[in-house]
């Protein structure tokens, strides 16, 4: 069974008293254990794809499944238990909780699962040490850079080792080091059967991580090349 599959996926916004088509007549399968780079100009649509396909945001038509799951006919707290529980997400703003501290961000998807505290911070501690942010993990997000909020914000994602990671730009708030760590990272989480859907512009992710390449162009997606 695929982990994604969205059929026919139409997704607008009205804009003043226009409608803007953004996704039309999508389609897109994703087998368990994929990494899928999606690719295209900026504004196209590579966020609104991500955030549909996570469950973040209604379709207009069509439909998207997650394994056996239909999103459309979810309630609003079945939906958000789901996410939670299977869906990792990092954003393009962080969305980081401001009064909390780097390791307890990072490890709130397990605290929201109600799982022990002590494996909650054993865990969200290691992730953070090895995005570079051992030292700073009493640091609250006003007090982090951008990168360094972004690097809390993908130990936050894969901390309670989802079965799909949805990600939009992970790598473009960090220097050329940073980001080959991240996708080290990234990379094993994939080896070690985690599903990733990645909106990039890094094309040293792309090659690194031998993703099957698709771009996002005029509402549909278009088939680049298959992993090697």
């Amino acid at each position: 069974m695929a982990l994604i599959e969205a059929r026919g996926v139409e997704k607008s916004y009205v804009v003043g008293t226009q409608k803007l088509p953004v996704l039309r007549q999508l389609d897109l399968v994703v087998e368990p254990g994929e990494m899928i780079a999606v690719v295209g100009a900026s504004g196209v649509g590579k966020s609104t794809l991500l955030h549909v396909l996570g469950g973040l945001d209604a379709i207009d038509g069509g439909s998207v499944r997650i394994g056996d799951v239909d999103l459309a006919v979810m309630k609003p707290d079945e939906l958000t238990a789901y996410r939670n529980s299977h869906v990792g997400f990092v954003f393009q703003f962080h969305h980081l909780l401001p009064e909390f501290t780097a390791l307890e961000n990072a490890g709130m998807p397990m605290r929201i699962a109600r799982l022990p505290v002590r494996d909650i911070e054993a865990h969200a501690r290691e992730l953070l040490q090895r995005v570079g942010l051992g030292e700073r993990l009493a640091h609250k997000p006003g007090m982090l850079s951008g990168g360094e909020q972004q690097r809390v914000a993908i130990a936050r994602a894969v901390v309670a080792r989802p079965d799909l990671l949805i990600a939009d730009e992970p790598t473009g708030n960090v220097d050329p080091e940073m980001g080959a760590r991240l996708i080290r990272l990234i990379a094993e989480l994939n080896r070690l059967g985690t599903t990733v859907l990645i909106a990039t512009h890094d094309r040293a992710l792309i090659e690194s991580t031998r993703a099957r390449e698709m771009r996002l162009i005029e509402g549909r997606l278009l088939e680049m090349r298959a992993p090697v």
